[in-house]
């Protein structure tokens, strides 16, 4: 295991397919790298430094167990700083390595790196963020966003108002604060044609970067359209910010709902407390807190070796997604090698291996994913928690929203 931020360009001497032999003779260990750009600096640092150490954690805590089929796991993490040029070198520095599978860190670089994926036959995980589209299997097939994409989310926030207004939606009022960029923008069409479907009033309230000031916005909100819900997409100290202005506002939390990059403990943390936060909602993609068996494992882990639990974990929302998206690759390689009667895996058997990923749930924190050829999503399960007191508390169990409507918006796009 090794972090690493950005430097110059390597060839690892020996690396090929992925596999290679440690130490010498002597101690032929069989070995598989994994690719990840993970950063612990740049403006991602606030998720980075709690989601990076997750992964390697996981990563850990599979080797200790002996690994997959005799290899020992190998995650080599470069930091590009959240910037493309450094995503594009440090993913052709892995490549030459070996890798033969990569955690892409970013919209951007995702967005950057797919043509290479395809050119390399390396499949790459962008799990809740990058382009709703990269579930077309078909469209993008070496991208797997493995978490319920932008529309999914969308989708899923309107059954979750629905069902909490009573099951009708007819002459409801729908704020819809974003972050005024291309994620932000991205799930409008899918609002939108629920609007249609369903016969609320929709108003949206744009934000503009960096997200830290939308007084007005919140003024309008609470005093003039004052909605039935507020649906919250924001990122980085924008969800702080609206917690607060709500809070200051008298709306009541109990009726926002933040998105993914909305709905962690930092956010809430920053915004003054969890006094602050009473009766937000948040959405996940992966479950929140650590009465799940795998942190468990991984607590006795460091217990076994005369360690305190990471502090990390402390920010579970983080923490837990860095699970995520190391034990879909690892759950990947497991179904490569068994395509491989054993035998190093090339990217294009990893790319079989992340399609044929069905109800892989490590006891309840992921969701009961099917992943296929075509649904690179995987389902776009989510759950809503929900703040009571110093904690998030589950407020339902895994749900899919308007997922027929997703697919069809999915499968039309090129």
């Amino acid at each position: 295991m090794r972090y690493v931020t950005r430097r110059p360009l390597m060839i690892a001497a020996g690396a090929m397919a992925g596999t290679w032999f440690a130490g010498g003779a002597k101690a032929q260990q069989k070995q598989i790298l994994i690719g990840s750009q993970c950063d612990r600096t740049g403006p991602t640092q606030l998720v980075g430094t709690v989601f990076c150490p997750a992964v390697q954690d996981y990563v850990n805590l599979i080797n200790s167990q002996g690994g997959i089929d005799g290899y020992k796991i190998v995650i080599n993490e470069l930091d590009n700083n959240y910037q493309v040029p450094p995503a594009i070198e440090e993913y052709e520095r892995h490549k030459e390595e070996g890798m033969v599978s990569t955690l892409i860190w970013g919209t951007p670089q995702a967005q950057a790196l797919n043509p290479r994926l395809e050119q390399d036959h390396i499949p790459g995980t962008s799990p809740g963020f990058g382009s709703a589209a990269a579930a077309n299997g078909s469209k993008y097939p070496y991208l797997f966003p493995l978490a319920a994409t932008y529309w999914s989310q969308a989708a899923a926030g309107i059954k979750f108002v629905k069902d909490t207004l009573g099951g009708d939606l007819k002459g409801k009022k729908i704020a819809y604060l974003y972050y005024d960029n291309p994620a932000g923008l991205e799930p409008l069409p899918i609002l939108k044609e629920l609007q249609d479907i369903e016969g609320f009033d929709l108003h949206v309230f744009a934000v503009p970067p960096p997200g830290v000031e939308m007084s007005a916005q919140i003024l309008d909100i609470s005093q003039r359209y004052r909605p039935d819900f507020v649906l919250a997409h924001l990122f980085g100290r924008a969800p702080s910010v609206m917690l607060k202005g709500m809070k200051q506002s008298g709306y009541p939390l109990s009726k926002v709902l933040g998105f993914v990059w909305a709905s962690s403990e930092a956010d809430i943390l920053a915004a003054g407390g969890w006094p602050v936060a009473q009766g937000y909602y948040t959405m996940q993609f992966v479950g929140v807190g650590d009465d799940y068996p795998v942190i468990k494992e991984i607590k006795a882990m460091y217990q076994k070796e005369g360690k305190p639990p990471p502090k990390e974990m402390a920010t579970s929302v983080y923490y837990n997604r860095g699970i995520q998206d190391a034990a879909v690759h690892i759950e990947a390689l497991r179904n490569a090698l068994k395509l491989t009667n054993g035998k190093p895996p090339t990217g294009e058997d990893m790319k079989k291996g992340f399609e044929m990923i069905k109800d892989f749930t490590l006891g309840g924190l992921l969701p009961p994913m099917q992943v296929t050829a075509a649904d690179h999503e995987g389902g776009g399960w989510v759950q809503i928690f929900q703040v009571k007191g110093d904690k998030m508390v589950k407020a339902t169990e895994w749900f899919q929203g308007y997922r027929e409507l997703v697919l069809r918006k999915v499968n039309s796009t090129a």
